[in-house]
């Protein structure tokens, strides 16, 4: 991989779902520190001030509704111009409970987001990419869609973002449409942070099982989808890149006493 501070993404026009927070938020930032003209989609007035702070553009969305989503891609195209770029990051997490206490309106929530938000943004962007035979996906999965966790709505929602990432992949890659995903493992985001706060993850856990025994920032993630979305990722697509610290590595070695101790 190319040092990603090299990369050039000059005057290309990129959409990041999810734009005003978290992960969304710091691969907003990344891209324009690399040039690019960054359009914000969220749905909270949040997005106004991190497009401001990079010099690019906030449009109101709700992924989840295929007439939005539809409208947005129609804007922001006729009003900015063709994207290159599309990061869908819009996203909700969940409580970690047992099936029977999951409220079917949690899931359904969870699923609209998460799933059914990715299939309609990349859609509307996508086949509009196709048919100028150029542009790069980037979809914010999660290793939740790569493991059992207890996250009953949350972790299958991103594993269907894996599976759709290698769709579309296959079916845009003769129209030169790339498109890959990136999964974050334990990501210090507000939304974590505030799961944290409620008791509902104890941060010690989370760094300690990870081989690099730490969590991941925001910017590593943003860091990765910049690689993905650029021209030094020309020849990747359809891949899932997990970006976690070396959590999927380290879990598996609990049976034998978890990871051994730090040496000098």
């Amino acid at each position: 991989m190319s040092d990603v501070d090299d990369i050039n993404l000059q005057s290309r026009i990129a959409v990041v779902t999810g734009g005003a927070s978290g992960i969304g938020a710091a691969t907003a930032r990344a891209l324009g520190a690399r040039g690019a003209r960054v359009v914000v989609a969220d749905v909270t007035d949040a997005a106004e001030m991190v497009a401001r702070e990079i010099g690019g553009s906030a449009f109101h969305a709700d992924v989840g509704d295929e007439a939005a989503v539809e409208a947005l891609a129609h804007r922001v195209e006729t009003e900015v111009g063709p994207v290159a770029i599309l990061v869908n990051s819009a996203g909700i997490i969940q409580r970690p409970v047992a099936p029977q206490d999951l409220p079917m309106k949690d899931w359904d929530d969870v699923v609209r987001v998460d799933q059914r938000g990715t299939w309609l943004t990349s859609l509307a962007f996508g086949r509009r990419m196709a048919a100028r035979g150029a542009g790069a996906i980037v979809n914010i999965a999660s290793i939740a869609g790569m493991r059992s966790m207890p996250l009953h709505a949350y972790a299958p929602a991103k594993a269907a973002v894996i599976s759709m990432t290698e769709c579309l992949a296959a079916e845009w890659g003769p129209s030169g449409v790339r498109v890959n995903a990136v999964s974050p493992g334990y990501t210090l985001t507000p939304a974590l942070q505030r799961a944290i706060d409620a008791g509902e993850r104890d941060v010690s856990l989370l760094a300690a099982n990870a081989a690099l025994q730490r969590m991941v920032r925001p910017e590593e993630i943003a860091a990765a989808v910049c690689f993905l979305a650029s021209d030094a990722a020309r020849a990747i697509t359809g891949v899932n890149l997990p970006v976690d610290a070396g959590w999927l590595v380290a879990t598996s070695w609990a049976g034998y006493g978890g990871l051994r101790s730090q040496r000098a």
